[in-house]
């Protein structure tokens, strides 16, 4: 794994972030999701979600660190619901439930991560894991092992 190729595809990724049009902060919140697990891509990855101007990249960064389906992605999805105002709110849960409602063994896995998460009371992001719990539990997936 080349470090300093991956830390200028996040340099580049941020930079796309700040761009003036949701589309293309969009597609820099896709991007970023790859490396969500890079301390460098946090912060550009919060922003994303909880971007001011519009919640399409809100959802569809969003949604992209979901589909991770790791602790990197649920980490920073849950730190930004814990900052998050009610209408991101809303669109951190929409994306929720696109990515959980379909394999029960994916949401169970996120519930398990997120109790794990939310041990530190004290923790703003341990609180947001909590929140991305009571979301996750909420949900009945379509597929469940036979």
């Amino acid at each position: 794994m080349d470090s300093d190729l991956r830390l200028a595809a996040v340099w580049a990724l941020g930079e796309l972030g700040r761009s003036h049009d949701f589309r293309d902060r969009a597609d820099a919140g896709h991007g970023l999701a790859g490396f969500a697990d890079m301390r460098e891509a946090v912060g550009p990855l919060l922003e994303l979600v909880l971007d001011p101007r519009d919640t399409f990249v809100t959802r569809a960064t969003a949604e992209a660190l979901l589909r991770r389906m790791d602790k990197a992605g649920l980490t920073i999805v849950a730190s930004a619901l814990a900052a998050a105002d009610s209408n991101h709110s809303d669109w951190i849960g929409t994306a929720v439930v696109d990515v959980f409602s379909i394999f029960s063994v994916d949401r169970d896995n996120a519930l398990q991560l997120c109790e794990e998460m939310s041990q530190d009371a004290a923790d703003p992001m341990a609180q947001g894991a909590g929140l991305l719990h009571e979301i996750l539990a909420a949900i009945n997936p379509v597929l469940r092992p036979a």
